[in-house]
């Protein structure tokens, strides 16, 4: 075992690979439509959200409300400006999304989903304080499916010894 590997680099020349090349990173390009709009989708349990942002005065709009008539707890107006507080642009943009299916829990984390995937994308300088808060990340938890010979997804029937 007299030729034994050592580090990276001595694997690089074993292998005949300079070790001196260095991939490059191309930096991100802002992604936005022709109206300067970036448009995101965003996802949380059966919701599904669609999302634009464009720079304004910071009215958000959902299924054609407001966010304070369609999300009245203020929980869930909280959980919309999250990511803009995170991001440091509170106020400058505004938001217009539509949301299906869920509950309305679920559909404020849709959208916060999509305006964080929109924020990102509109100015790829942000893409760092969003995905340290865990705000692009989706949360993938669903209800589990009920199965057959149970009540319900792992509840069985009560059980009778006589």
């Amino acid at each position: 075992m007299a030729d034994q590997i050592n580090s990276l680099e001595e694997l690089g020349a074993a292998a005949g690979v300079d070790a001196a090349v260095v991939v490059e990173e191309a930096p991100r390009e802002p992604v936005r439509d022709e109206l300067g709009r970036s448009y995101a989708t965003g996802k949380r349990k059966d919701a599904v959200a669609r999302v634009w942002i464009k720079p304004g005065s910071g009215k958000v709009t959902v299924n054609g409300k407001e966010m304070d008539k369609y999300f009245a707890r203020p929980v869930l107006q909280l959980i919309l400006r999250q990511p803009f507080q995170v991001a440091g642009v509170e106020g400058e943009f505004d938001v217009m999304a539509t949301v299906k299916g869920g509950g309305l829990t679920g559909q404020a984390g849709a959208v916060k989903h999509g305006i964080s995937k929109a924020l990102q994308l509109y100015n790829p300088a942000l893409r760092g304080a969003l995905k340290a808060a865990g705000f692009l990340t989706r949360d993938s938890r669903v209800v589990e499916r009920k199965k057959f010979g149970k009540r319900k997804a792992r509840r069985s029937f009560q059980f009778s010894k006589r």
